[in-house]
């Protein structure tokens, strides 16, 4: 943010219920309403001077010469930074808001309840947990892996062994890797697997042997790309009064594309709380009349994923960040007790 002289007492009681009128009705305000509604007890006169000095720091801005004021992205960052007092989550809130809604559908949920877009990403591969291995010989070299994961997700993976193994072979392998790894994520059985390929394989029994090739062909990482799941676009017809239509299909455009968003959603990744973006600050043309609100989500004490939403930078902030927090701790929650099923 650029740096600006503290705004006066007047200049932030004057801002704050500036952008609490905008983002109700999304309408210029002008000095007369702002005299109403701010209980200053000054002039008009003296709320036009406040007003010009806010525009000359760039916190407001005239869309024209004869209307009211609105926020700009500097005026939203400063409202939500230093003015912006977040309300505690209700219980009307809370109420739509289960662990097996969340877990079915975590971004309709925030969708409905913020009448925003809601995007939640899928959990990342490597911390889905193991529920049962099968292994099944094919032919030559040839083993079929049959994986049962989360929420018992099936996946058949077919794996090329150095060796050649019976029926019996694979039975015990199954066995010992059903017996040593269920319930485990695969990226905690990735590391024990590299644990164990450092130690001598020459002490290692057949059976164990066995086991750690299955494993390890079995349960590598596969080079998935990272995805998220999104409602609730349809809000964003309300934008702005003034947002042209053929804008708001390049954001329908950007959503299905998912390029932009993934990136933007991994970088909140790299936090370990609550991120913002108002407009230009996401880094995303498409998005530089909009913001962003998302929190990571953990399973096991460990950043699994990201959710969060987009709507107009008019967004009713105090309402949805405590939303978005919210949402974030109820799904991690409800994915741990899914694991302990």
């Amino acid at each position: 943010m650029p740096d600006f002289n503290p705004l006066s007492a007047k200049g932030q009681i004057l801002l704050k219920s500036l952008v609490e009128q905008y983002i109700v009705d999304g309408q210029p305000v002008g000095s007369k309403r702002l005299s109403e509604s701010s209980d200053l007890g000054v002039s008009s006169a003296t709320i036009r001077n406040v007003m010009a000095d806010l525009e000359e720091k760039g916190f407001v801005s005239s869309p024209h010469t004869s209307a009211g004021r609105i926020p700009t992205p500097m005026g939203y960052r400063f409202f939500v930074d230093s003015l912006l007092k977040v309300e505690p989550l209700g219980q009307i809130d809370l109420k739509h808001l289960t662990a097996q809604e969340l877990v079915q559908s975590a971004s309709g949920m925030l969708s409905e309840v913020t009448h925003l877009a809601g995007v939640v990403t899928i959990p990342r591969r490597d911390q889905v947990t193991l529920r049962h291995v099968e292994f099944l010989s094919l032919n030559d070299s040839r083993v079929l892996a049959i994986l049962v994961l989360d929420d018992h997700e099936v996946q058949n993976r077919v794996i090329y062994t150095e060796n050649e193994y019976t029926e019996i072979q694979l039975k015990e392998a199954t066995n010992f890797i059903n017996q040593s790894f269920s319930g485990q994520s695969l990226s905690r059985i990735r590391d024990r697997i590299i644990v164990s390929m450092k130690t001598d394989r020459e002490s290692m029994n057949g059976l164990m042997l066995t086991s750690l090739e299955m494993a390890e062909k079995a349960f590598t990482e596969e080079d998935e790309p990272n995805d998220y799941i999104v409602a609730g676009q349809e809000n964003l017809f309300d934008l702005s009064q003034s947002k042209a239509l053929e804008d708001i299909r390049e954001l329908f455009k950007a959503f299905s594309l998912k390029g932009d968003i993934l990136h933007l959603l991994d970088r909140c990744m790299e936090s370990n709380g609550m991120q913002l973006f108002i407009g230009q600050e996401s880094g995303y043309e498409i998005l530089d009349e909009c913001s962003v609100v998302t929190s990571p989500y953990q399973v096991d004490g460990e950043l699994v994923g990201v959710l969060g939403v987009i709507g107009p930078t008019r967004m009713a902030y105090e309402r949805v960040i405590p939303l978005v927090d919210a949402t974030a701790r109820i799904l991690g929650a409800a994915l741990n007790n899914s694991r302990q099923k």
